[in-house]
């Protein structure tokens, strides 16, 4: 490893120590089950979730991204840097319907943002019981509250250090944090990596059959003592957990008698970096109370999971019904021991369970053969689990319903509701259905998809609500135009894969047209299948299952999609009522985005009518614009610059009516044509801003106006402006020191008859820039606008100088480095004008 490599690597440790550390005292402070923080990302608009304590990873995947537009609290709180509280379930549906559409469930959470001493790093979340009454959760909040100041400040320490505090991989799951040993522990050590000595107990050293004066010393003694098969791997988690990472999940050893035991490992000790100290604790998961063994007689199944999903107990008869002995069932997570639990189907009632102080009771199929799929087969056995939260762990049931028979009738155990029936293609399945996952995944996509406003968004929408609910990874949108099917969105599919399949005609023999053509979806259980089907098609993996759906708008055909799994599995009744309706509303929303982009064309062509097209000039002046168009919502705006002639001087003007709109719009075409008369009449700036807001107060548009105006002395460089309610200038002096400018001006036009506009003479030196500007270009949400004006200071200042971007030393080029941001910008909540002037020297002038 380089140095820099392991700079950046022990950095990572301090943060993610640190992360956890504060999590851990967050929940304790509001008295939550679970919690985690979310940290900026690489991408400005995206929260990434850094650590989740109390849950498994797996089971809230759908949450480990946050997009800052997302109507979610966490978001809230970070957009908006406020804290936000939800006491219950109610609360949660009444304030943020998405949520509560996504996580049904009985419980309340508290979303407090951390904030540094200049910078917005991420939000702190905890989830606890349902509250009657806000006013007793407000002592947890304050709590709360001071854990993300103290992280805040810990984070700013790190960033100040070069440290990088932003998070872009997986979230860290870790364990709730427990007051006092694990229960049935059977024996404690620590080891200090600074000194290499290892101390224990005298239950630990009993556990390893050796006395306290004989006990192993190094980490590599307790290791081969404790892990008999594989001491490295056990040696390899000592060393992460001093390095900050300790393993999420407790780890399986075998002591010398041959008893199965769990580790669990923990950082320790008062050190701010690494490496820290490790804390130990061998726990037995076996029948070590009076309860566990009464449990092992019982003729029901029953195990047991901690908050991470780990299987931390397992009787006989349970693990018959798993189909698992029970070593290879202990001390690893559900879904990795018992695969054909992964169903999103069944994860809802587990994610009901973890959040919520109710059991659930479902019912599940045991595949005979092994296979995978939500659907149960002839010869699969029908269980009945029941899930029991406890404060630190799930207790879990399973009574056997019987097998599935050949006819359509269930088996004596099983209730009517969730009676395994055939269906016409002969695989045998519940006849419910209707999962927490077929009643609120089409309720947050609906929600979504209100607020989705493009195609691309819409598209987006999809790719972030539907993939997940199902489990899917590549996804394919297709939009019909000229009888022609076009590729709109891809995510998933190999490179140039869908390349030929873009701009297919409607007769073509592919599964994408068809589902259009005949309005059926076609579903594909294997590759082999869809081959068969389609021979000759071409495959972008060897294995996976494939829906392919029509997207149709009250009758009319607006496309197909594509929904892509990594592996074979199958399709039940189910599934596919819930995907042929999600297609109907992505179908709309696409229909109404495809009207949105055209109208909205139209309105930009308005727009960019009424801006210059060609602006004044004079062989001593250079100038360069810029305009770029919001993004959020089809309204034009109010942004413009001109330049004008004024007498034998140039009129450099910028402003920005208030609000979006046509209204907008034409006040902004009227303003603009008044400043012109005025200019050309050369009339002094202070008349010019008079004028136009005695104009605009006798139109009575209902709208205000800020503008700057400066007449500018091509030949002497002096120059005269006057501002009405707009954000200062800049001016970059040739030597590249960049000022804001601190003119004194009046209030916005349209407001006081009266106003007063005054007057500053400035100095334009050859070769120096000066930047006007509208708010749009510096403003961003949940940052202080000073802070937008000095970066853009700052870039003003490095444009032309050595270390500028390529082409960024000419006028054109530092106006488009001035804007590079906000033109690689997905989203831009508001317009942007920005006009730029310099003076050539008179050498210049001659050449």
């Amino acid at each position: 490893m380089t140095g820099s490599a392991e700079r950046e690597g022990q950095a990572l440790n301090s943060l993610a120590a640190l992360l956890s550390g504060s999590v851990a005292d967050a929940i304790r402070a509001a008295r939550g089950f679970a919690g985690g923080v979310y940290l900026r990302s690489s991408s400005p608009e995206l929260l990434r979730l850094a650590v989740l304590a109390g849950l498994p990873g797996q089971l809230f995947r759908g949450w480990w991204r946050m997009p800052l537009d997302r109507p979610f609290p966490a978001a809230d709180s970070h957009r908006l840097g406020m804290e936000v509280l939800l006491t219950d379930a109610t609360e949660t549906m009444r304030r943020y319907p998405q949520l509560a559409a996504g996580l049904p469930f009985q419980f309340g959470s508290l979303y407090v943002p951390v904030v540094g001493a200049s910078s917005s790093f991420g939000v702190l979340t905890v989830l606890r019981p349902s509250a009657s009454d806000a006013t007793d959760v407000l002592p947890d909040r304050d709590r709360m509250t001071a854990v993300a100041e103290n992280l805040g400040a810990a984070l700013s320490i790190l960033e100040k250090d070069g440290a990088e505090v932003v998070w872009d991989g997986e979230p860290m799951c870790v364990r709730p944090p427990v007051e006092g040993l694990p229960r049935r522990y059977a024996g404690r050590f620590t080891w200090d990596p600074v000194t290499g000595e290892v101390t224990g107990d005298d239950a630990l050293w009993a556990l390893l059959g050796t006395g306290a004066g004989a006990s192993p010393r190094t980490p590599q003694a307790l290791t081969h003592t404790l892990a008999l098969d594989d001491p490295h791997v056990l040696l390899a988690a000592l060393h992460e957990t001093a390095a900050g990472r300790p393993p999420a999940h407790p780890l399986p050893v075998h002591t010398v008698n041959g008893g199965l035991r769990l580790l669990e490992l923990w950082t320790s000790g008062n050190a701010l970096v690494p490496p820290y100290a490790v804390g130990g604790a061998v726990v037995d998961p076996g029948p070590g109370s009076a309860a566990d063994s009464a449990a092992d007689l019982l003729p029901e199944g029953v195990f047991a999971l901690d908050r991470l999903g780990l299987i931390t107990y397992v009787n006989p008869r349970a693990a018959e019904l798993l189909g698992r002995p029970r070593p290879e069932l202990l001390g690893r997570p559900l879904w990795q021991a018992v695969p054909w639990l992964n169903q999103p189907s069944y994860e809802d009632h587990l994610r009901g369970a973890l959040l919520s102080p109710d059991p659930v009771h479902f019912q599940v199929a045991r595949p005979s053969g092994g296979r995978r799929t939500p659907a149960a087969a002839h010869g699969d056995t029908w269980l009945t689990m029941s899930v029991y939260p406890g404060p630190g762990s799930l207790t879990c049931k399973l009574i056997p319903m019987g097998r599935v028979a050949d006819t359509t009738e269930a088996p004596e155990a099983a209730p009517l509701h969730g009676r395994p029936v055939a269906n016409g293609s002969g695989i045998t399945e519940p006849t419910t259905g209707i999962t927490a996952t077929a009643l609120y995944r089409p309720v947050v996509l609906a929600m979504a998809l209100t607020e989705a406003v493009t195609a691309r968004q819409v598209s987006e929408t999809v790719m972030r609500e539907l993939l997940p609910a199902f489990g899917g990874r590549r996804l394919a949108i297709y939009l019909l135009q000229d009888r022609r099917l076009y590729l709109a969105w891809e995510t998933g599919f190999p490179q140039g894969f869908l390349a030929p399949f873009d701009g297919v005609g409607l007769d073509a023999k592919l599964p994408g047209v068809e589902t259009l053509t005949t309005g059926r979806p076609l579903f594909f259980e294997s590759m082999p299948q869809l081959a068969a089907a389609y021979p000759g098609i071409p495959l972008d993996a060897t294995e996976g299952a494939r829906a392919f759906l029509p997207l149709i708008a009250s009758g009319r055909p607006v496309g197909s999609c594509i929904l892509g799994f990594d592996r074979s599995r199958g399709f039940s009744t189910e599934e596919r009522s819930v995907l042929t309706a999600l297609t109907g509303l992505i179908a709309q929303a696409l229909e109404r985005a495809r009207r949105y982009d055209s109208e909205a064309a139209l309105a930009r062509g308005l727009q960019e009518a009424l801006l210059p097209h060609r602006l004044s000039s004079h062989p001593q002046v250079e100038t360069a614009g810029r305009y770029l168009s919001g993004t959020k919502g089809m309204d034009v705006g109010g942004d413009w610059y001109d330049v004008v002639e004024a007498g034998d001087a140039l009129a450099l003007v910028i402003g920005d009516v208030q609000g979006h709109g046509v209204q907008a719009a034409a006040t902004m075409g009227q303003l603009r044509s008044a400043v012109r008369a005025f200019a050309l009449s050369d009339h002094p700036p202070d008349e010019v801003m008079s004028h136009t807001n005695r104009l605009l107060i006798d139109l009575d548009p209902g709208q205000f106006a800020s503008c700057c105006y400066v007449r500018l002395d091509p030949v002497t460089g002096v120059a005269r402006a006057a501002r009405a309610g707009h954000p200062q200038p800049l001016l970059r002096h040739p030597d590249g020191r960049t000022e804001l400018l601190d003119l004194p001006g009046g209030v916005v036009l349209g407001v006081a008859p009266r106003a007063r506009y005054p007057v500053t003479d400035l100095l334009l030196e050859p070769d120096a820039v000066l930047a006007l500007y509208t708010d749009g270009l510096v403003e961003r949400a949940g940052a202080d606008i000073d802070d937008g004006i000095e970066k853009i200071r700052a870039t003003l200042s490095r444009a032309g100088t050595p270390h500028a971007r390529p082409g960024a030393s000419s006028l054109s080029g530092t106006a488009d480095l001035l804007t590079a941001e906000a033109r690689q910008a997905t989203e831009r909540p508001d317009d942007i004008a920005l006009l730029l002037t310099t003076r050539r020297s008179t050498r210049e002038v001659r050449q």
